[in-house]
């Protein structure tokens, strides 16, 4: 019987997420040596290579990506067996995942509002694409996930909302419809990918991808550059220049939604949690224009003063 080492399979997704064997060092406290002989371990004891040496960058094989989903599970295993003996007893341990695009300021606020609630709960915070953090919620590895996906909603979702998506483009950039669109992505699999790409096929407009990165991060600052333009939903898009030129043509809505593992020990602090998640993450509603002009009107009747008698 083989078994893998723990540290090799932890090793495997940091690469494929990161998309970067030196990012990867960095983040798991090694050298990058040493992740390179941890991966070449890792094929060696699986027979088969993970990694598809004729792509460009880091670019997974068919077998590798099937693997890599495995090893996630494992892991997630492996960490929630950790968490549970380390924990004093009477401490409840809440898993929970999110795309690593939503995290940010209002994230933390509510996750300390949430511990001020809770002082006995432990969180454990995983991020992933939305998919995947579903599946493992459906196998009973987490407990709250959101996700931005295309999978059908049943009884474990708490939140359900939709995002618009806009393009995003710097001050500086211009927009030659005579040429091709450059498109700064962060690949295929991505949600916000596929909303460019049939948004742009459906209106016949030629495209070329010119930057790849899997962190929302490194699309705003390669489009706040002039590399290109990407598509975010507005409420990932605080800072950057949203596009409203007709040239480009409209993005299909983005789904977004909270799920909430139905056979939780502890519903209710998962259920609080995924209120407080929906808070911080849900869009601000709109205020229609004419609802906008009644408002000011009446603050400003409200505040002018009766003519004198």
């Amino acid at each position: 019987m083989t078994n893998i080492p723990t540290e090799l399979l932890r090793t495997l997704p940091a690469v494929v997420d990161l998309r970067s064997f030196t990012k990867a060092a960095r983040a798991l406290g090694v050298t990058q040596p040493a992740v390179s002989a941890q991966i070449k371990r890792l094929q060696s004891l699986l027979g088969f290579d993970l990694f598809d040496k004729s792509a460009p960058g880091v670019s997974v094989t068919e077998k590798g990506k099937r693997i890599v989903s495995e090893a996630r599970r494992l892991l997630a295993i492996n960490d929630q067996i950790v968490s549970l003996a380390r924990a004093p007893r009477g401490v409840h341990v809440l898993r929970f995942g999110l795309p690593g695009d939503f995290v940010g300021m209002p994230l933390w606020q509510k996750l300390v509002a949430f511990r001020n609630r809770r002082p006995d709960t432990r969180l454990i915070m995983k991020t992933g694409d939305g998919p995947a953090l579903v599946e493992e919620l459906r196998q009973g590895d987490l407990d709250v996930v959101v996700a931005m996906s295309s999978a059908k909603p049943d009884q474990a979702v708490a939140h359900l909302w939709r995002d618009e998506m806009v393009w995003i483009r710097a001050a500086s950039s211009t927009l030659d419809p005579t040429r091709p669109l450059r498109l700064v992505t962060r690949g295929d699999q991505c949600i916000f990918h596929k909303h460019m790409i049939a948004a742009l096929e459906a209106a016949a407009r030629d495209y070329e991808i010119v930057f790849t990165s899997a962190h929302v991060d490194d699309l705003t600052q390669a489009v706040a550059a002039g590399l290109g333009v990407t598509a975010l939903p507005r409420t990932l898009s605080t800072g950057a220049l949203v596009c409203e030129d007709d040239a480009l043509p409209k993005l299909a809505d983005v789904e977004c939604s909270i799920w909430v593992r139905n056979d939780d020990t502890d519903a209710g602090a998962s259920k609080d949690l995924a209120a407080l998640l929906a808070e911080a993450l849900k869009p601000a509603p709109q205020i229609p224009l004419a609802t906008r002009a009644e408002k000011v009107g009446t603050l400003q009747t409200i505040g002018r003063r009766a003519p004198a008698a």
